[in-house]
């Protein structure tokens, strides 16, 4: 694991004028950056009020208390009695006649937003929700792409205080139905088609079956994905109001993937998402004013939200609607150049998948402009960070975890610190971050359970229909009391920073040596041959058995499952070499874009598809009928 970029100029970053900032005004110095991160979590009072201050929040009603520690988490009370409107601060970067929204799909052309056709548009939807009733608390829900038409409705709703939550076009009825049916949603927005892959899909009949089944709905509002509706060239200007709410009065309801039964509704609090937002977006990747945020995503994944908190910043949000592979790898590269983008954010597939197929669009030379790569939603491996530092070697990488439970990373990146092949930089400030083992001791330089030993303003405040927070307190605070537990392996460095080593409901665990599945994924991503791999663990005959499933770009013959058999017993462990090897078209993923390892692991021991996955949740739910295959012809243990 080597250093691959070290700050050069650090002192222009946001994060340089924080630490100024707090020696100013708290006279706060520090050493180093793990000095400030200890201070940031052991006062948690001063630390969140002075993020309020240095991004000047505006509190419509002051606060009491700045924190009021509860247990378990949830009980803590954040900026007692103080209200704010999130809209308000997400216009105060907006002007006259300059663009705030960078849009591409993949037909049509380029086309720049300017603030006045935004907010205009914004207007107009909210005038329709005001026609409709629409008031503070109730829930307006969005089958939208990820599109202008989303930016402007969001702005809408919250400017109402109403709630806001949307999922993608991609998901089918009944996961939408499993989802929005929970918050009794009074309006809903949709697009009636869009396009993916090339290929045109109409949305009309969906919509429909939405509206005789979301009984609570009032009324529906469609969009096309076209801008007829839209004044391009529009001179309007603010005239509405930003309708001021409870700090903890809800913003949104995100839901977990429901790939294994009824999605957690999970609901954040208003003041919570931003000041996690100021913080995350500009301290630790160091968004200014004027630059170009690009994260690809849905509406139905927890960056859009993440991303929207751009605006925030100052940034114009560039958005792309379509497929990240269609007509080929380059496509987003391409967008990046034409876009000058200076964040770009993707899901380390992208990121791999370009390494391997060495993509001729990720040069220096035509992403000039970029200042950071973001990666999520899988952990990137040390040769992906390797590859991306060589062709774009002034560009700082940086890979980040969190999670749709608090819609932001709690390990990520920081412009003041290097970055090694393969690890993440730094536990965020305010994130009390510890790996343990399995006595519960907190570990250093060696695997262990990511817990968050303290609250974050962005977890969040409850459930939706979860009224004794029961949901809630099994999700996170079952397995250790009084510590957030998320489900991951973890080793953090006392030198490089964090490696992310896989879910730890689903480690490989052989003769008592763990190993997390990521480990086994980063290997397996420097042989040219495999496109994308699964690995489970899986009880046949009595005994344990490790089966990788692999997509390859040519005929998985004997001497393939030589090299990955090689590659994993020479650089992971030799107890940890798979026992059975298939290869399959694909890999099975959530529309969020994270591999279904324990789906498929109940799946091949047997349980049926609907108890074990839910296709409306998936990317490409027609990959089943392979597993199921495999399983009925190989992997049946007699007693299923």
């Amino acid at each position: 694991m080597s250093l691959i970029w070290s700050p050069n100029n650090s002192k222009n970053s946001n994060f340089f004028n924080f630490q100024t900032f707090l020696k100013t005004n708290y006279k706060k110095s520090f050493l180093n950056y793990e000095q400030m991160h200890d201070w940031s979590i052991n006062n948690p009072n001063e630390f969140w009020l002075a993020i309020t201050e240095f991004f000047e929040v505006e509190f419509t009603k002051g606060y009491k208390n700045v924190f009021i520690k509860g247990v378990p988490f949830y009980k803590s009370v954040w900026f007692q009695d103080s209200k704010l409107s999130y809209s308000r601060h997400l216009l105060r970067h907006a002007k006259k006649g300059e663009t705030a929204l960078i849009y591409k799909n993949e037909k049509d052309k380029l086309l720049n937003i300017s603030w006045n056709s935004l907010l205009q548009r914004s207007k107009e939807i909210r005038s329709e929700l005001i026609k409709n009733n629409i008031l503070e608390g109730d829930v307006v829900v969005g089958y939208l792409l990820n599109h202008p038409d989303t930016i402007a409705s969001f702005i809408a709703v919250n400017s109402l205080g109403a709630i806001w939550s949307c999922c993608s076009p991609d998901f089918g009825v009944e996961s939408i139905i499993n989802r929005f049916d929970q918050l009794n949603p009074k309006v809903l927005l949709a697009h009636d088609s869009y396009l993916y892959n090339g290929k045109y899909f109409d949305q009309t009949e969906k919509i429909s079956k939405l509206e005789n089944q979301l009984t609570s709905l009032e009324k529906t509002i469609v969009f096309t994905p076209d801008f007829k509706s839209w004044n391009l060239n529009s001179n309007y200007w603010i005239d509405f109001d930003m309708n001021p709410v409870d700090f903890n009065h809800p913003i949104w309801v995100l839901f977990s993937s429901g790939t294994t039964g009824k999605p957690k509704a999970i609901t954040h609090g208003t003041g919570g998402i931003l000041i996690e937002q100021y913080k995350s977006l500009s301290l630790h990747q160091n968004i200014s004013n004027e630059d170009r945020f690009f994260w690809n995503t849905t509406t139905g994944w927890m960056m859009w939200n993440y991303a929207l908190g751009s605006l925030l910043c100052g940034a114009k949000l560039c958005l792309y609607d379509g497929a990240a592979n269609f007509p080929d790898i380059g496509v987003q590269w391409r967008f990046a150049k034409e876009a000058k983008i200076n964040h770009f954010g993707n899901g380390s597939p992208l990121f791999i998948a370009s390494m391997k197929q060495n993509t001729k669009d990720v040069n220096e030379t035509a992403l000039k402009n970029l200042k950071t790569i973001g990666a999520t939603g899988s952990p990137l491996s040390e040769d992906a960070f390797l590859w991306l530092q060589s062709k774009l070697p002034k560009t700082q990488i940086i890979s980040l975890s969190g999670g749709t439970d608090v819609c932001s990373a709690f390990i990520g990146g920081c412009p003041t610190l290097p970055v090694y092949s393969g690890y993440l930089q730094c536990k965020m400030l305010g994130a009390a971050i510890e790996a343990w083992d399995e006595n519960k001791n907190s570990v250093v330089n060696q695997t262990g359970e990511l817990v968050i030993t303290k609250p974050l303003p962005s977890m969040p405040i409850f459930f939706w229909n979860d009224g004794n927070f029961e949901n809630y307190h099994s999700s996170y605070f079952e397995k250790n009391k009084g510590v957030w537990t998320h489900g991951d392996w973890i080793y953090i460095s006392s030198e490089k920073g964090i490696l992310m080593q896989g879910r730890s409901d689903a480690t490989l665990n052989r003769n008592g040596i763990r190993i997390g599945t990521s480990e086994i994924y980063t290997v397996l991503d420097q042989i040219t041959e495999i496109k994308d791999s699964l690995i489970i663990d899986i009880i046949m005959q009595n005994s344990s058995k490790l089966v990788l499933f692999t997509s390859t770009n040519k005929t998985l013959d004997n001497e393939i499952k030589t090299k990955i058999k090689n590659a994993i017993k020479s650089k992971c462990s030799p107890r940890h070499v798979p026992n059975l090897i298939f290869s399959v078209s694909e890999i099975p993923y959530t529309i969020s874009g994270k591999k279904m390892e324990i789906p498929i692991k109940k799946i091949v021991n047997g349980q049926k598809i609907d108890q074990a996955i839910s296709k409306g949740a998936m990317k490409n739910p027609e990959c089943l009928k392979e597993y199921i295959d495999i399983r009925n012809q190989y992997l049946k243990s007699p007693d299923q």
